[in-house]
């Protein structure tokens, strides 16, 4: 099987199945976003105890790589600390921001691997649909910025 069909399997599988689907009634911080350009909506409730995202729900619709990008991130962000968060959310930029043919995540580079959310690289041949990845990434961003304030 090669890479790219891996990849779209993995984004097809968080799509039809998402991880941490729901709300949460007792959300520390909730946030939204929207994109317009295409209409993919997404929300996220967290609970942050003692610096640790100790639970993740998300909700929304849209096409499937928004929808899957939440539930990749809610995955790779449910019990991390807000630090971790924030070093995760940068790698994931940082893979959807670079040329194609270069690798962000080279596996023998420390800390760089990213999981399932490596799928999602592919999305970088599509420039327009970079921002339906990004969805999520930027309402978990908003979420951390109440979660800041609250502090």
């Amino acid at each position: 099987m090669a890479l790219e069909e891996l990849y779209r399997e993995v984004i097809l599988d968080h799509y039809r199945n998402p991880r941490h689907k729901g709300s949460l009634t007792h959300a520390h911080f909730h946030a939204e976003g929207q994109n317009p350009s295409c209409g993919d909506e997404f929300s996220l409730d967290l609970v942050i105890e003692d610096g640790v995202l100790v639970e993740v729900a998300t909700q929304g619709q849209g096409c499937s790589i928004s929808q899957a990008s939440g539930s990749m991130m809610a995955d790779a962000i449910k019990g991390k600390t807000v630090d971790e968060v924030k070093a995760i959310t940068s790698k994931f930029k940082l893979m959807m921001s670079i040329e194609e043919g270069e690798n962000p995540v080279d596996p023998a580079r420390p800390g760089a691997v990213l999981g399932d959310l490596e799928a999602l690289q592919g999305v970088r041949k599509f420039p327009v649909r970079i921002k339906c990845a990004d969805l999520p990434w930027a309402t978990l961003a908003d979420a951390l910025d109440g979660a800041q304030t609250a502090s």
